[in-house]
């Protein structure tokens, strides 16, 4: 069966122009317009992506993709922001409460049904990727099967996306990853864009993971690298 896609919207021409073009392209969708409904929905469907608008009638978009971040359940669903709000700090925001991807208004349908799959097939790698290592490096602990992280034996709780972009930093540590390398390799999109979100993703996974984000070593105009020796 194809992938079911919760879409959160209130905008009928807007919810009409998602629908038709995620159909299209083979994914099943439900519609809430609000906030109580989208909850509602989450009880009554288990979605693989929810396509959430920040500005409901009734309450924040942004308060639930927290909810769904801090449900035993829901938490590894991915969550795809659809906004007017384009400002850094809006993504920020957006990015801190965790979700995968931030889209702003007006945006070209095309990019967007791109986006949606690029989510999804990172979703489904991040399932059937089952690694066995369990690793000590200086005062972080990293099980990647289970998909744990400990900084000085605290569990640390990192969203899906942060836990893939510190599993690919991780894994390739004393190599330098370009912001293009880690789009590519993370969020699995070629073009040269969203550099950004990239910076600020490596932000705030540094944020969570207190003193060992130090780790993580900015190499100026290129990216990111890991460092290669434990502490």
């Amino acid at each position: 069966m194809s992938e079911l896609i919760l879409i959160v919207e209130d905008e009928s021409d807007l919810v009409e122009s998602l629908e038709y073009n995620l159909q299209q392209t083979g994914y099943r969708t439900r519609v809430a317009d609000d906030g109580e409904s989208a909850l509602n929905a989450l009880d009554e469907v288990d979605p693989d992506l929810v396509v959430l608008d920040l500005m409901l009638p009734d309450m924040a978009g942004i308060e639930i993709c927290r909810r769904i971040r801090n449900d035993d359940e829901m938490h590894q669903l991915p969550v795809l922001i659809l906004t007017a709000r384009g400002e850094e700090i809006d993504r920020i925001t957006g990015f801190e409460a965790g979700a995968d991807d931030y889209v702003v208004k007006p945006f070209c349908i095309d990019e967007f049904v791109l986006r949606v799959q690029a989510i999804l097939r990172r979703s489904h790698h991040s399932d059937e990727q089952m690694k066995t290592d369990r690793v000590n490096f200086g005062d972080l602990y990293v099980d990647f099967a289970a998909h744990i992280t400990r900084v000085d034996e605290e569990e640390v709780e990192l969203t899906p996306l942060e836990f893939q972009l510190l599993d690919v930093l991780f894994t390739r540590r004393g190599h330098t990853q370009s912001r293009q390398t880690l789009l590519r390799d993370v969020w699995d999109i070629e073009a040269d864009v969203m550099t950004r979100t990239v910076d600020t993703h490596v932000q705030r996974l540094r944020a969570k993971l207190a003193h060992c984000g130090e780790y993580i070593v900015t190499v100026r105009n290129v990216g990111y690298r890991f460092i290669a020796e434990s502490p």
